[in-house]
């Protein structure tokens, strides 16, 4: 059984001293995957002994990044996919008998300034995790800043028009189920209101004023090997909490 957790942790230098290792250690994941770090690796020491990281990082300082640490080493890593590259966004990782991705989509911005890029960013990363499923299995996690559903945010009629909840920004998380990857969480618990992201404005967290924007993704053909699916919503350190995923590969 593999354990596999994922958490935007909105600045790792600041995660740390928030009880950042402290989960990492007692939930002791398989593989654990980051985004938001915005660090330059050897920035902050993460004392993480037993396992193999990867670090990926925006050329602009102090922006987006991801991380990833995994117990067993990979076959191969690679970053970004072609035509994105410089934001530190993407990590593939060959594990053998699956490929592990993990994402920090970009966000389409106030007054959807960057909508164009999401979307042209989203149709790469879909046509990247196809080929990948092409050859084996994917597991793909990360925050994908989107609210597929009306059930994965508080306030649905009031943000249709709102990055992170357009037609167009769902139309291509649909998309890629359609391509042939499942939502773990919601295959799991179709009915579940949680959330994984809560605003730092207006009391958001401690009214569950929330949006599920962080998921694991899987290739539709491992659905039967899926144990469970977790969003640790009593974890604190960030805006956003870690989610998890047990699996039996």
């Amino acid at each position: 059984m593999l354990k596999l957790i994922s958490w935007n942790v909105n600045g790792l230098r600041a995660c740390l001293g928030k009880g950042f290792l402290e989960f990492a250690r007692a939930e002791a994941p398989d593989i654990l995957c980051l985004q938001e770090t915005k660090m330059q690796p050897g920035q902050a020491e993460v004392d993480l002994p037993g396992y193999t990281q990867v670090w990926h990082s925006a050329e602009k300082k102090g922006y987006s990044g991801t991380a990833m640490f995994l117990k067993t080493a990979p076959v191969s890593v690679a970053l970004d996919f072609p035509g994105h590259s410089g934001e530190g966004r993407v990590i593939t990782a060959d594990m053998g008998a699956y490929y592990m991705v993990t994402a920090y989509a970009p966000n389409s911005q106030d007054g959807l300034k960057r909508l164009d890029y999401r979307m042209a960013w989203e149709d790469g990363l879909r046509a990247h995790l196809m080929q990948l499923d092409a050859q084996k299995p994917v597991l793909y996690c990360g925050d994908l800043n989107v609210a597929a559903t009306e059930i994965d945010l508080k306030n649905p009629a009031t943000n249709t028009k709102n990055a992170g909840f357009t037609p167009q920004e769902r139309e291509k998380f649909a998309d890629l189920l359609s391509a042939g990857f499942i939502d773990t969480f919601r295959t799991l618990y179709p009915n579940e209101i949680k959330y994984s992201w809560w605003s730092y404005r207006f009391n958001a967290r401690k009214n569950n004023a929330g949006w599920r924007i962080d998921y694991f993704l899987a290739s539709a053909r491992l659905r039967e090997k899926i144990a469970d699916a977790m969003i640790y919503t009593d974890v604190m350190g960030s805006d956003h909490c870690p989610v998890g995923l047990l699996i039996n590969l």
